[in-house]
């Protein structure tokens, strides 16, 4: 039993320094339907909620094309197609996608998600995060998307030097299109390309990944101690 517990022990004490997905959303049907134009909102690991903002729509469509995204699903893989963002000269960082996920027993928290951008839609993206579920949002990092009909795959924004983001069961992201730096219109993301709101930006593998608080692996180091304690009692 002792040798039992200290491997297990062991085990529990890598394991609290490896990051883990807490919630992340493929957007391919739960049951595969051979069908990219289908698919779900609903996480595909975990609990959260994924919504609009700003007025955008959805539907779904191909996350193979064009390249592909990092999910591994091949037939199957659809993105969440947004569009109907707002007018070349409106509503500057509040179109997009937003993503709901508790990270109660959690640090570390990072976030990513691949995103392909069509001919006409906004070049610049802007992650931004909420600590009260979405009343407030603050800028967290800026991306540039300065190809049409291309996939930016592994976008990636490191939040684990932001307190307030920890073990919050009110925390939220989202992607949501930016002027270009400086000026008060958007931009098309390829080259010679007017911005249109009819543009198209696809989501796809949107993730959340932290760190466990130590507590809780403390607290199953101290079960593993009391199975111990009573194997050894029982003896």
């Amino acid at each position: 039993m002792k040798s039992v517990v200290l491997v297990a022990s062991l085990t529990l004490i890598a394991a609290s320094s490896q990051a883990q997905i807490i919630t992340q959303w493929n957007f391919n049907s739960p049951t595969p339907d051979a069908s990219t134009g289908t698919g779900s909102v609903l996480p595909s690991i975990g609990v959260g909620t994924a919504a609009l903002t700003g007025g955008t729509t959805a539907t779904f469509a191909s996350g193979d094309a064009n390249g592909g995204s990092t999910d591994p699903a091949v037939g199957d893989d659809s993105g969440w197609n947004l569009t109907n963002f707002p007018a070349a000269n409106a509503a500057n960082k509040t179109a997009g996608a937003s993503f709901f996920v508790s990270t109660q027993g959690f640090s570390n928290i990072v976030i990513s998600y691949d995103l392909r951008h069509s001919n006409t839609s906004s070049r610049f993206e802007q992650v931004q995060y909420s600590i009260n579920g979405g009343v407030s949002w603050v800028d967290a990092f800026p991306f540039d998307g300065n190809a049409g009909d291309t996939w930016f795959n592994g976008r990636t924004v490191n939040l684990s030097g932001v307190a307030a983001v920890n073990n919050n069961s009110a925390f939220a992201f989202r992607v949501v299109a930016a002027f270009i730096p400086g000026n008060v219109v958007y931009q098309g993301s390829a080259l010679g390309s007017m911005y249109s709101s009819a543009g198209t930006w696809r989501v796809d593998m949107a993730t959340v990944t932290a760190v466990p608080e130590p507590g809780i692996y403390a607290m199953l180091l101290a079960g593993l101690a009391a199975v111990a304690f009573i194997a050894r009692r029982r003896r």
